[in-house]
C-alpha cells in the first residue's frame, strides 16, 4: 500500500514530526561513528539534536550508551523491508523526541525491543540504566505466543495497561512504536495489514485520544483509513489535492485576523491548520457533498497567557460575525485528556464559515503531545532528574485509566477482557457526577445509575436498590448527565444483589462484569422470599405554582391552590374553600377535610377544571400494595420512570405478614396520565393493588 507513506508525510509537515531518511540512519548504524569513544554515534545525532531543542540540559551520554547496546544487540537483524532492524527503535525514538519526550523515555524507546528480540535481559537493562528504564522496557515487551497462544495479544495489552497505570510513558512508547510499524506496513500481506489496522483502530487510536497525543492519533487514523477503506481514502485525498492546487481562502481570513489582533495590541501567531485525510472524509459525509474552500482547515491562534485567549476571543466576536453555536470553552472546562482551547467560528459576508482555535503555546504543546508533553509526570521539578513525588497517580486526572484498571482485575478471561476493553475505549466522552457526600464519580457519557453504583465498588453496586438524581427518585437505568447529583439508596441490613435486568442498564465493563459474576455465583436467587429494604422517606416539596390557574372558581381574580392532603387532578370532582389571603384551596369532594371545613363554617367556593388545563404540574400520591420481595422498589421505580412520570418522594413501610406498602408522590406529565401509570404499576410482579391515597383528617391547609 504505497499510498500510505504519502499521507504520513502530509501530517508530519503540518505537525512538525520530521522524518529524516532512515536509509541514512541505517548506513550510519552499519558503519558506525566517525568520531572517538565519547562522541555520539552518527545514527542518533539527529535524535540528540531534536531532543536538545526541547531539553537543552539533557544528559546525552545515557542515549549514547542505550544506542550502543541496542545496535550491538540487534546487529545482523533485518526488518521485512530489508533495512537494518536498528532503524526501527531509532525511528520510534525520533518520533518521541519530536514530541518532547524526556531522556528516560527516549532511552527506553531505544531499548524497547531488546528484551523481546535479543539476548538482552531485564536484569541487564536494570543494572545499566536503572529501575525506571527497566520498568518502561518491560511494560512494552510482548508476551510470548508460545506461552499464551491466542491469548497473547489481549494479555499483552492487559500487561501494558496495568504498567501504564503506574507510568503513562509505557503507552507513549507503544503508540510511537505502532505509528512507525503502521508507516512501514506496506511490506506485509494484505490480511495481516487489515488485522493490525483494526486493532490500531479499536484500541491504540482511542488510547492516543485519551492520553491527548493528537499528533500520533491523527496520523494513525489516516494510516488505518488508507488500509481499511482505500476507496474512500483516495476520494478524500483527491479532494485535498484539488483544494491545494488553488489559492486557499483561509489565507485572506488569516491576514484579516492578524490585522485585527495587531491593531488591538495582542501579540499572537496566526496559522492555517489543514484537516487530515480522515477529518476531510468525515466533514464531506456530514455536509453531504464537496467542502467549501474554507472548510479544508481551521485557523490556529497562539498567544502567551490564558487571559490573552479571552482577549483574542473578544476581538474576533467584535470585529467579525460570530457563529455562537460553535463556541466551546475547553480552557475553563478542559477535556478529560488534558486538552485546552477556545473553539469558535466566524462568518464572512458571503456566509462562508471559518473555524478558529485559540490557545496558549503551552496548551498547544499539550494538545499535540498530551502526556508526552508533561515530560516525566512523576517528578516535582521540570526536566530530567526531578525529585519523585510520593506514589504514582494518573496524570490525566482520575477517570478512564483508574476505571479501566479496576474492572480488568475481574475480567480474568482474555476474551471478556478484550471485548470489554474495546467497549470501554469506544466511549469518547466523560461526564462527572457528584455524590451526596460531595465527592465526584467519573463516568463515560451515557452511563446510568447502575454504572455509577459499580464505579464506587462492587459491594455498593450489589446493595443498591434505588437512586435519587438531583433530588428525585429515578429508576436505576436512568442515564446520568454531566453535573448531576446522585444519591444511591442502599439495602439496610438485608442480603441484596442485582437482577438479570440490570445488564440491560449497564453501559460500563465494570458494571457488566460485576453483575455477570454475581449472577453466576447466585444462580437461584430467593425471588419468592419476602425481603424488606427500608428506605428513608423523602419529603415531598410544595406543589409547583403554575403560571395560570389550573381550575376556575366563582371568585374572580382569586388565586387557586391544589390541596396537598388529597392531591386532586382532572377529572376528579372537586370543591374549594377560601383560606388565608383569599386563596381558594381545591380539594377532592371525598376528602375528609371537606367535611371538617364545612362543619367549621368555612366559605365554600364552586370550582371546576379548566377546559384547557396546563400540560403538567399536577402532584398525585399513589400507593402500591404488594407481596414483599427483593428489588420490588427498583422494579416499581423503573415502571414509573418508564411512564415518563417524575417521582418527588417515596416511602416504604415495614412489612407486615410478607406484605409491603409503597407510597409515591409523583408529578404527572399530563392530567390524564394517572390511569395509565396505575395500570403499569399493577403489572409489576408481586403488586396486587394500586390506588390514590385515602386522605386522613388533618389540619386546615
Amino acid at each position: 500500500m504505497d499510498a500510505v507513506p504519502a499521507v504520513s508525510g502530509g501530517n508530519e509537515r503540518r505537525r512538525g514530526l520530521t522524518r529524516p531518511t532512515l536509509r541514512r540512519l541505517g548506513r550510519a548504524a552499519l558503519f558506525g561513528s566517525a568520531g572517538g569513544r565519547d562522541r555520539l554515534p552518527d545514527a542518533i545525532e539527529h535524535v540528540a539534536k531534536v531532543h536538545r531543542a526541547h531539553h537543552p540540559r539533557a544528559d546525552l551520554d545515557t542515549l549514547r550508551r542505550a544506542y550502543l547496546l541496542a545496535e550491538s544487540s540487534h546487529r545482523g537483524q533485518l526488518r521485512k523491508s530489508g533495512e537494518p532492524y536498528i532503524t526501527h527503535p531509532l525511528a520510534v525514538t525520533l518520533i518521541l523526541a519530536e514530541l518532547g519526550a524526556e531522556t528516560t523515555t527516549l532511552t527506553a524507546s531505544l531499548l524497547h525491543d531488546t528484551v523481546e528480540d535479543t539476548d538482552v535481559t531485564l536484569e541487564q537493562v536494570r543494572a545499566e540504566f536503572g529501575e525506571e528504564v527497566c520498568y518502561l522496557v518491560d511494560g512494552v515487551t510482548k508476551l510470548e505466543k508460545v506461552d499464551y497462544g491466542a491469548a497473547a495479544e489481549p494479555e499483552t495489552f492487559r500487561k501494558m495497561l496495568v504498567a501504564t497505570g503506574n507510568d503513562v510513558r509505557v503507552m507513549s512508547i507503544k503508540l510511537a512504536d505502532r505509528l512507525h510499524n503502521m508507516r512501514t506496513l506496506g511490506v506485509m500481506r494484505p490480511e495481516k495489514q487489515a488485522r493490525i489496522a483494526k486493532v490500531t483502530r479499536d484500541v491504540l487510536i482511542p488510547l492516543a485520544e485519551r492520553l491527548g497525543v493528537q499528533a500520533l492519533k491523527t496520523e494513525l487514523e489516516d494510516l488505518v483509513f488508507a488500509i481499511l477503506h482505500p476507496e474512500e481514502y483516495a476520494r478524500a485525498r483527491d479532494a485535498m489535492v484539488r483544494h491545494d492546487s488553488a489559492p486557499d481562502p483561509l489565507a485572506a481570513v488569516a491576514e484579516r485576523v492578524r490585522t485585527v489582533l495587531r491593531d488591538a495590541g495582542i501579540a499572537a501567531e496566526v496559522a492555517i491548520r489543514p484537516r487530515h485525510v480522515l477529518s476531510v472524509h468525515r466533514a464531506r459525509l456530514k455536509r453531504g457533498g464537496e467542502l467549501g474552500g474554507s472548510e479544508y482547515g481551521r485557523l490556529l491562534v497562539l498567544v502567551a497567557e490564558d487571559a490573552d485567549c479571552y482577549a483574542v476571543l473578544g476581538e474576533l466576536h467584535t470585529c467579525f460575525t460570530p457563529v455562537i453555536a460553535e463556541f466551546k470553552d475547553f480552557i475553563a472546562a478542559p477535556k478529560f485528556n488534558l486538552y485546552q482551547s477556545l473553539h469558535t467560528a466566524i462568518a464572512d459576508r458571503d456566509g462562508a464559515i471559518t473555524e478558529i482555535l485559540v490557545r496558549t503555546r503551552r496548551m498547544h504543546r499539550v494538545a499535540e503531545a498530551g502526556v508526552i508533553a508533561l515530560g516525566n509526570p512523576y517528578t516535582t521539578a521540570e526536566g530530567d532528574g526531578g525529585e519523585e513525588s510520593p506514589g504514582r497517580t494518573d496524570p490525566t486526572r482520575p477517570g478512564w485509566l483508574s476505571r479501566l484498571l479496576e474492572w480488568q482485575r475481574d475480567a480474568s478471561d482474555p476474551d471478556t477482557f478484550w471485548t470489554a476493553l474495546r467497549d470501554e475505549l469506544a466511549q469518547d466522552r466523560e461526564i462527572t457526577v457528584f455524590s451526596a457526600d460531595g465527592g465526584t464519580i467519573g463516568l463515560p457519557a451515557g452511563a446510568t445509575c447502575v454504572d455509577a453504583a459499580y464505579a464506587i465498588d462492587a459491594d455498593t453496586g450489589h446493595a443498591c436498590i434505588g437512586a435519587q438524581v438531583n433530588g428525585r427518585l429515578v429508576s436505576l437505568g436512568t442515564p446520568l448527565r454531566d453535573g448531576d447529583t446522585l444519591h444511591l439508596l442502599m439495602a439496610a441490613g438485608e442480603a441484596s444483589g442485582p437482577s438479570p435486568q440490570w445488564l440491560a442498564h449497564a453501559r460500563t465493563p465494570a458494571a457488566r462484569i460485576a453483575i455477570s459474576r454475581w449472577l453466576a455465583a447466585h444462580p437461584a436467587t430467593a425471588e419468592d422470599e419476602p425481603v424488606s429494604h427500608p428506605v428513608r422517606p423523602v419529603p415531598a416539596p410544595d406543589p409547583p405554582a403554575p403560571a395560570e390557574p389550573v381550575a376556575l372558581t366563582d371568585r374572580p381574580g382569586a388565586a387557586v391552590r391544589l390541596a396537598r392532603c388529597c392531591t386532586p387532578v382532572p377529572p376528579d370532582e372537586v370543591t374549594g374553600f377560601v383560606i388565608r389571603g383569599g386563596t381558594v384551596a381545591v380539594h377532592r369532594k371525598q376528602c375528609p377535610q371537606v367535611t371538617r371545613m364545612t362543619a367549621a363554617g368555612r366559605t365554600l367556593s364552586t370550582v371546576r377544571w379548566r377546559d384547557d388545563p396546563p400540560a403538567a404540574g399536577y402532584l398525585v400520591t399513589v400507593r402500591a400494595e404488594a407481596l414483599g420481595r427483593p428489588r420490588l422498589l427498583a422494579d416499581l421505580t423503573e415502571a414509573i420512570s418508564a411512564a415518563g412520570v417524575g417521582i418527588l418522594a417515596a416511602d416504604v413501610e415495614p412489612p407486615q405478614q410478607h406484605r409491603v406498602r409503597h407510597t409515591y408522590t409523583i408529578e404527572l406529565p399530563r392530567a390524564g396520565a394517572l390511569p395509565e401509570l396505575m395500570r403499569a404499576m399493577r403489572r409489576v410482579p408481586g403488586v396486587y393493588d394500586v390506588y390514590r391515597t385515602r386522605p386522613e383528617v388533618a389540619a386546615t391547609p
